[in-house]
C-alpha cells in the first residue's frame, strides 16, 4: 500500500533549534512518518544555522513544521501531524487548516492561501456552508471574499455560491447572497432575485442591496416592504 501511495505522499520541512526542547521529538515523529511512506521528502534546517531561510520562511518560533501547504507552529504529536498529511490534496483538509488559521485570527496567511492554492475557495465554501462554522472563521471568510471583489477568481465559484443560497439556514443564505454581489458577475443576479422573497427579513434585505450593486437601474420589487 506504501507503494502505490508515495507519488503523492506531501513532502515536509522542519524548522528545528539547537537548544529547543521539543524540536528532537518533533523531528522523530516526522522521521518515522517517512520511513512509513506516507511523506516524501524530509528537510531539516537547523535556524542558527540558517537564520536566512527562517526569516524567507517569517518564522520566528521552533519548532514549525510545513506538510504540503500546512504550515504548523509549535509542538505536534505524531499522530496530529499523521493527520494533517492525510489531509494534504483535499478540500477539506484545507478547510480545516483554513479554519484553524482564521480561528485564531490568522487572515492574512489564510489569505495568502486562497492566493497560492487553486483549492482554497473551494475550502472556503465548506466552511461557509457548514452552520457550526464558529464566528471568528465566519469573519475572517468574511475579511477574505471582501478582498476578492469583482475578482476574476470569486467569479469562478458564483454558482457554487449560487447553491448556497438554498441553504436551511438563513446566515448561510445571507452571507452567500452577499458574496455573489460581490463578485460583480451579472450571472450573480440570477442567484439574489428569488431571495427577494425570502422567509429572513436580513435575507430580503441583503438581496435587494446585492441587487442595487449589480443592477444599478434594478427596480426594488414587492419583497423589499417584507421587514416591518
Amino acid at each position: 500500500m506504501t507503494n502505490n501511495t508515495r507519488h503523492i505522499a506531501p513532502d515536509a520541512l522542519l524548522l528545528m533549534g539547537k537548544h529547543c526542547p521539543y524540536c528532537p521529538t518533533v523531528l522523530r515523529s516526522l522521521q518515522r512518518l517517512e520511513a512509513d511512506g506516507v511523506i516524501g521528502t524530509l528537510e531539516t534546517i537547523v535556524i542558527e544555522d540558517q537564520p536566512e531561510r527562517a526569516a524567507e520562511l517569517g518564522v520566528r518560533s521552533v519548532p514549525w513544521v510545513r506538510i504540503g501547504p500546512f504550515e504548523l507552529p509549535g509542538l505536534r504529536s505524531e499522530q496530529e501531524l499523521r493527520s494533517w498529511v492525510e489531509k494534504a490534496g483535499t478540500d477539506a483538509g484545507l478547510a480545516s487548516y483554513l479554519d484553524e488559521l482564521l480561528s485564531t485570527g490568522k487572515v492574512d496567511k489564510g489569505m495568502e492561501l486562497v492566493r497560492d492554492n487553486a483549492g482554497a475557495l473551494n475550502a472556503l465554501l465548506l466552511l461557509l456552508a457548514d452552520p457550526d462554522t464558529q464566528l471568528n472563521t465566519r469573519i475572517g471568510i468574511s475579511v477574505i471574499m471582501e478582498a476578492l471583489e469583482d475578482s476574476q477568481p470569486l467569479q469562478d465559484i458564483v454558482d457554487q455560491l449560487g447553491k448556497l443560497t438554498h441553504h436551511a439556514e438563513a446566515h448561510v443564505r445571507g452571507d452567500a447572497c452577499h458574496y455573489l454581489a460581490l463578485s460583480g458577475s451579472r450571472k450573480a443576479a440570477a442567484w439574489i432575485r428569488p431571495l427577494l422573497e425570502d422567509t429572513d427579513a436580513n435575507v430580503r434585505e441583503i438581496a435587494q442591496d446585492g441587487l442595487q450593486r449589480l443592477e444599478p437601474d434594478h427596480n426594488e420589487g414587492p419583497a423589499s416592504t417584507g421587514e416591518t
